[in-house]
């Protein structure tokens, strides 16, 4: 599988100082592309940064802060960005998992919708005018937890009684479903840009090449990995797909990328289905105008092409 994609590209990666994020970005950058480590804590940041050089001396990377959880602070990642130069591809990495209790974003949202969708939508929809000149790609990282999920059909963004699982399923049926409808609506409009989602299946940190200044020491016996690895895989490959998605020669916009073994839980990345239910364009434009309201973010596609 070819990750180069033609000439070097500028790419964002969001969550870039750990797990998949981390793999992604070090794995771009020894493909010889520029990695934007886009990440909310700067020690953190430091902490990848120099990871990544000692097992890619040649890496070509800038540090933006972002946090997605704070409105205010993606507005000025995506000011700061501009100044960076032309961008090729933005992946939306960063998320939340799990919350035993219920919190909330500066704005006031879920904070797992909040940061895995809200905060990526804002941010994709400032950063789109600097990908449209490189015809460039916006990545979003899906799950196999949307097969589970469902979304209020009223209010797309409404919690209900809260369970953490339930609406990690939720956040990452609503990343789906924006990614997917924003290739619609990209293509309707005649941009050059192009919108991909990709998944890692089943990534396990215990099964993923040591980095100690980025990663907690592995905590499970030794013996135990090789029965997981019949039906998982390490953070390093589960970034496969994501980094194949952002820079692969042969993607396309709309499709969804992931493992091709048995219930894409591991395996080689290819193009993979998704269940009809990230598809569905009324629950997508009941989103998009939710998001759209909560996040103060228009997306100007009348405006591009």
């Amino acid at each position: 599988m070819s990750t180069e994609g033609g000439a070097p590209k500028t790419v964002v990666v969001t969550g870039a100082s750990a797990g998949l994020g981390y793999h992604a970005a070090e794995q771009l950058a020894r493909a010889g592309h520029r990695v934007v480590l886009a990440t909310r804590s700067p020690d953190r940041a430091a902490a990848a940064e120099r990871s990544i050089r000692q097992h890619v001396p040649t890496a070509d990377l800038a540090q933006l802060h972002v946090d997605l959880a704070d409105l205010d602070s993606v507005r000025a990642a995506a000011d700061a960005l501009g100044a960076l130069g032309p961008v090729d591809a933005l992946v939306n990495n960063a998320g939340v998992v799990g919350s035993s209790t219920e919190r909330f974003t500066a704005q006031g949202v879920e904070l797992q919708v909040g940061t895995n969708h809200v905060g990526h939508f804002a941010l994709t929809g400032l950063v789109l005018p600097l990908l449209e000149p490189t015809a460039g790609r916006v990545v979003h990282l899906g799950s196999i937890a949307h097969r589970w999920a469902s979304l209020d059909h009223t209010d797309p963004l409404r919690v209900g009684h809260y369970s953490s699982y339930r609406q990690y399923g939720r956040s990452k049926l609503a990343v789906m479903l924006f990614g997917f409808e924003l290739a619609e609506r990209l293509a309707d409009a005649g941009s050059p840009v192009s919108s991909v989602v990709a998944h890692p299946g089943l990534a396990l940190e215990a099964l993923s090449p040591a980095r100690p200044d980025v990663a907690p020491a592995r905590s499970e016996p030794g013996w135990t990995r090789p029965g997981q690895r019949l039906y998982a895989q390490g953070k390093d490959a589960g970034a496969l797909p994501l980094v194949h998605a952002a820079v692969g020669g042969d993607v396309r916009s709309g499709e969804y990328w992931g493992p091709s073994g048995p219930f894409q839980l591991r395996g080689p990345a290819s193009v993979v289905r998704a269940e009809p239910r990230a598809h569905d364009r009324t629950q997508a434009a009941r989103l998009w105008r939710a998001s759209e309201q909560v996040s103060g973010v228009a997306f100007a596609l009348d405006a591009l092409g």
